[in-house]
C-alpha cells in the first residue's frame, strides 16, 4: 500500500472519520456529520504533509535542522497546519450549508480541538512510520499474526545487488557511499510498489524483494519490476551523474519455489524466509560476476511466465553448479533490447564520471 494508491487514502480518510466521531463522543453530545467531516479533512491533510505531497521541500528543510530545533519547528508547523485545515473544513461545511453557525464560528477552531486533533495526527503517523519500516504486507502480517507459527508458501525472490559499492565506499568513504545507497534504496521502491513486490529486507548494498508465486508470475511483474528499476536509474542518468559520478548498475537475480515463512524475534520482530530457494537466488546474484550478465532468471520462475514483457529477450546460459547445491540450475540471462547494453562502465559512462567526478569534487571543496 503506497502513498500513491486509493486504498491507502480511502483508508486514511475512514480512520480520520472514525477519530472526528470519537471526538463527538468524548466532548459533545455524539457523532455528527460535521465533526466527522472535519476529522476526515483534518487527517487527510494532516497525513498528506507527512508524506510530502504538498510542502515536501519545506519538509526536508525541517529535517536538516538540529534534532531540537526540528521538533520544535515540526510541532508549530503541524499546530498551523491543523487550525488552516480547521478554518478550511469550517469555510467548506459552512457553504455547503451543513453546519448552521455565523461564518466566524465555523471557521475558528476550537482551543479544545487542536490537542485533540494532534494526538490523533501523531497516532496515525506512528503507525504509518512503522509500517514503513518493516514494510506494507510485513506489517498487515504481523498485525493478523499469519506467521505465528510457520508456514510453507510458494514465493518469487529478486535479489538486487549495487555493483561496485565497495569500490565507491574506497573511493568517497562510508558516509558518501551510503548517501549513494539511500539514493539507490529510494528510486527502487516505485518500481516495486508499482509491481505489488514487497522489500524483504536490505542487507548492506543488497536489496531482497518477493512476491506471492502467483502474483509475481501473473503478467510477468517479477521480471517487469527488474527492468523498470533499470529504466528508473536510467532516465536520470544525468542527475546521477551529476551527484555521484556515476549511474548505478544493479545486479538481479530471479528465482522462486516453496519456501518456510515464520515470524521471528522476541524484542524485534520480522517475518524471515527459510529453506533451499534463498540460497540459491544468492548464489544465482554471484553468478552475475562469472557470466557478465546484468540479470539472470532460474528456469524455475522463466517457465511459469505465459510471456515475457515486451523488448525483453531471454538467453539460455545452461545449467550450472551453484555453491552449496548439489543439483545443477538451468539459467538464463534477460536484456532489454530497447536498452543500450552496457557491462561495467561503458566508455560513455566512463567519460561522464570523469566529467562530474570532477565537479563533484569541485563541490567537496
Amino acid at each position: 500500500m503506497s502513498n500513491g494508491t486509493a486504498t491507502f487514502w480511502i483508508i486514511i480518510a475512514a480512520v480520520s472519520a472514525s477519530f472526528g466521531a470519537l471526538h463527538g463522543f468524548l466532548f459533545a453530545d455524539g457523532p455528527n456529520l460535521a465533526g466527522i467531516l472535519y476529522g476526515t479533512c483534518i487527517g487527510l491533510l494532516t497525513i498528506a504533509y507527512q508524506r510530502g505531497v504538498f510542502l515536501a521541500g519545506y519538509s526536508e528543510r525541517l529535517r536538516r535542522l538540529p534534532t531540537p530545533a526540528y521538533v520544535v519547528a515540526a510541532e508549530i508547523s503541524l499546530v498551523v497546519l491543523i487550525v488552516a485545515g480547521m478554518a478550511l473544513t469550517g469555510l467548506l461545511l459552512w457553504t455547503l450549508g451543513i453546519v448552521e453557525k455565523p461564518l466566524t464560528d465555523a471557521v475558528t477552531p476550537k482551543l479544545s480541538t487542536i490537542p485533540f486533533a494532534l494526538v490523533m495526527s501523531a497516532v496515525i503517523v506512528s503507525v504509518l512510520r512503522v509500517r514503513d519500516l518493516i514494510g506494507g504486507e510485513t506489517f498487515l502480517n504481523l498485525i493478523l499474526g499469519r506467521y505465528h507459527r510457520p508456514v510453507r508458501e510458494d514465493r518469487v525472490f529478486l535479489f538486487l545487488d549495487l555493483a561496485g559499492s565497495t569500490a565507491y565506499a574506497d573511493r568517497h568513504g562510508d558516509l558518501a557511499a551510503q548517501e549513494l545507497l539511500k539514493a539507490v534504496f529510494s528510486a527502487i521502491a516505485e518500481p516495486v510498489r508499482r509491481y505489488r513486490g514487497q522489500v524483504d529486507d536490505y542487507v548492506g548494498d543488497q536489496v531482497i524483494i518477493s512476491w506471492p508465486l502467483a502474483r509475481g508470475i501473473a503478467e510477468a511483474r517479477c521480471v517487469a519490476c527488474v527492468f523498470a528499476i533499470r529504466r528508473a536509474l536510467d532516465g536520470d542518468r544525468a542527475w546521477w551523474l551529476a551527484r555521484f559520478g556515476l549511474v548505478p548498475e544493479l545486479r538481479a537475480a530471479l528465482h522462486g519455489g516453496s519456501v518456510v515463512t515464520a515470524e521471528v524475534g522476541v524484542d524485534r520482530h520480522k517475518i524471515a524466509y527459510f529453506g533451499d530457494v534463498m540460497n540459491a537466488t544468492a548464489r544465482l546474484e554471484g553468478l552475475c560476476r562469472e557470466t557478465r550478465k546484468a540479470v539472470l532468471i532460474s528456469e524455475a520462475v522463466l517457465a511459469r511466465l505465459s510471456r515475457l514483457p515486451d523488448g525483453i529477450e531471454a538467453e539460455p546460459l545452461g545449467a550450472y553448479h551453484l555453491r552449496g547445491r548439489r543439483e545443477t540450475m538451468a539459467v538464463h540471462a534477460l536484456a532489454d533490447r530497447r536498452r543500450p547494453r552496457r557491462v561495467g562502465a561503458s566508455v560513455e559512462v566512463e567519460a561522464g564520471r570523469q566529467v562530474a567526478g570532477r565537479g563533484y569534487a569541485a563541490l567537496r571543496g
